[in-house]
């Protein structure tokens, strides 16, 4: 069990029913009557609390007025996302090679639901977890989409590659995405903050891609990355 914070990502929880119980502040409006109505209907305990006691819970003066405490997070098998996308054709996965930040993972998981990605894929060392800032970060998003925990990437990125996936990775030199043709099933690498896509990794790909710059400034945050690779294979 552990406590999430935010309007957004409560309700969000909601909706999947990972809630045991709601914390609300006493003079709390808005949108906390929409989340009151949410948890009645899934028979979810709300209590009223003061401001002291959601800043102890939430971690953070950043509470929204509602903290939530909510079960673990469930992550998919490798196996059943597989079989789960077998009959996808144009099924997409995004893979995030040892990315450190969960903000940076938050935001992709965000924008991954926003552009229709089917999951993410990430390791379970050395790498940013599911934890509250994840789920703060992604407003909620990280329970509208898969999201697979795999002890080694690519042991993973053989088992796709027999489902049928093309694997692409993300680098400074490769083909320009806009070239590229992303029909079929698709796993994109997204690399780690400050080191990029994993060498071994690089090898095993099956085609290397890179977003073009208009400037001397070689590098993107890797969240931004990922969102501008998602518009692309969805254009």
């Amino acid at each position: 069990m552990k406590y999430i914070y935010g309007r957004g990502p409560v309700m969000e929880a909601i909706k999947n029913k990972e809630v045991e119980k709601i914390y609300v502040g006493k003079n709390a409006s808005g949108s906390i009557k929409k989340i009151l109505g949410m948890a009645r209907d899934a028979r979810i305990p709300a209590v009223t609390s003061d401001n002291e006691k959601l800043e102890e819970l939430a971690g953070t003066k950043n509470h929204q007025a509602v903290v939530a405490l909510v079960s673990d997070f469930e992550y998919i098998e490798l196996e059943d996302l597989i079989r789960k996308l077998e009959d996808k054709e144009d099924a997409r996965i995004f893979i995030l090679d040892k990315i450190e930040d969960p903000h940076n993972f938050g935001a992709i998981a965000r924008s991954s639901n926003f552009f229709g990605v089917d999951a993410i894929i990430f390791p379970n060392r050395r790498a940013a977890t599911v934890n509250d800032t994840v789920v703060k970060s992604s407003a909620g998003a990280i329970y509208d989409i898969d999201v697979c925990k795999v002890s080694n990437i690519s042991q993973s990125i053989d088992k796709l590659k027999e489902a049928g996936f093309w694997i692409y990775a993300t680098d400074l030199e490769g083909e320009d995405i806009r070239e590229c043709d992303f029909s079929g099933k698709a796993a994109i690498v997204i690399g780690n903050e400050g080191k990029g896509v994993s060498k071994n990794i690089l090898k095993n790909s099956d085609k290397i891609i890179t977003i073009p710059n208009f400037s001397d400034f070689d590098s993107l945050n890797a969240s931004v990355a990922a969102a501008i690779v998602m518009y692309e294979i969805r254009r």
